[in-house]
């Protein structure tokens, strides 16, 4: 298994500006504006997120502290000391404002980088031959109209489409008869059973060959029945198209930047058809990044308006065809993308 460890790093800036909240005659005397304001952010080096944050200012009566991730404290005291806990890794900057009894004020602030250790949250092996655990995995059926993008597919339940051996999933499409469609394939979910907000991905995958696959290993947000898509945010991990092998996809879609105008990088990657590779997911309320074996090529900084602060379920099919996937190869008769596990890190 493999093991993610980021170490804490402390850093302290100081910086004093200073600025009035009243201009012209009505200021007030200036020996009742703070100064001398200091900010000191130290992280702890025991990978908890924590950080101990003091600050002082000669003249001061109150303090607002913005943490950096959408937290706000206000401290009424001359003085502030206290900790502060940070939900993931990153470096965040935090902007303290001095304020005095006459209402003037004294700004500073202070970066600190964190690093939290990652902690298994969950994972699907997939060590047990048979069906997907349905402790995790349910199905999606049918062809729903192409899902939204033209596919010629009917995904199933079926034992071919869909299964476990030797340690891998395996996700088949194979060209034949199936409900009417040409082809048949399975769309995997952990919908209802396993659903995260924030954390790293890993899924280790090798992927289907030919004209017209599209694998795709990817996440919806669990809200789209009452907040419909684009609006739950979708976020693929990893998308390749047989029709253009070795070029790997990870893009998010939300409002303004959804279907064909998602927010989107493709890199290229060596031999992803016939050997398997590392499609990660690191995320977290400041942004959202996607890499290929340990190497990040995809990074969309995330705030509050976005809809990447909520849980997200996965979604693991093969589809054919359709809008991105293009021409089926005439040839094509079967193939598979084998997923060796997927784990969750907090």
């Amino acid at each position: 298994m493999m093991k993610y460890i980021l170490t804490g790093i402390v850093l302290s800036i100081i910086l004093i500006s200073c600025s009035k909240s009243n201009s012209g005659g009505g200021g007030g005397p200036a020996s009742t504006q703070p100064t001398n304001l200091t900010v000191n952010a130290v992280a702890t080096t025991d990978s908890s997120g924590n950080v101990t944050l003091t600050a002082k200012a000669t003249n001061a009566a109150s303090y607002t502290i913005d943490f950096g991730d959408d937290s706000v404290q206000n401290v009424n005291s001359g003085t502030v000391s206290l900790t502060h806990k940070y939900p993931a890794t990153g470096t965040y900057t935090i902007n303290v404002t001095a304020t005095s009894n006459s209402g003037l004020t004294a700004t500073g602030s202070a970066s600190v980088a964190i690093g939290k250790k990652l902690v298994l949250l969950w994972s699907d092996e997939f060590n047990t031959d048979g069906p997907p655990n349905p402790a995790n995995w349910s199905y999606n059926l049918g062809n729903n109209n192409g899902w939204g993008n033209n596919e010629l597919e009917n995904y199933t339940s079926n034992a071919e489409n869909a299964y476990v051996k030797g340690g891998y999933l395996n996700i088949t499409a194979i060209k034949e008869n199936s409900s009417g469609f040409p082809y048949s394939s399975a769309r995997i979910v952990t919908e209802n059973k396993v659903a995260f907000k924030y954390g790293t991905v890993l899924m280790r995958a090798m992927l289907p060959t030919g004209g017209g696959t599209w694998p795709a290993l990817w996440m919806l947000g669990s809200d789209y029945a009452t907040n419909p898509w684009p609006a739950c945010g979708e976020m693929d991990i990893m998308e390749e198209i047989g029709n253009n092998p070795g070029v790997i996809y990870g893009t998010l879609h939300y409002p303004g930047h959804s279907g064909a105008n998602g927010n989107g990088a493709t890199t290229k990657t060596t031999s992803p058809n016939t050997t398997f590779h590392v499609y990660g997911l690191q995320w977290s309320p400041l942004q959202v990044q996607i890499s290929v074996d340990g190497v990040v090529y995809q990074t969309v900084a995330n705030n509050p308006s976005l809809p990447f602060n909520a849980k997200f379920f996965f979604i693991f099919n093969v589809a054919m065809g359709g809008n991105f996937g293009g021409t089926v190869d005439p040839n094509f008769t079967s193939s598979t993308m084998q997923v060796d596990y997927v784990r969750v890190y907090q």
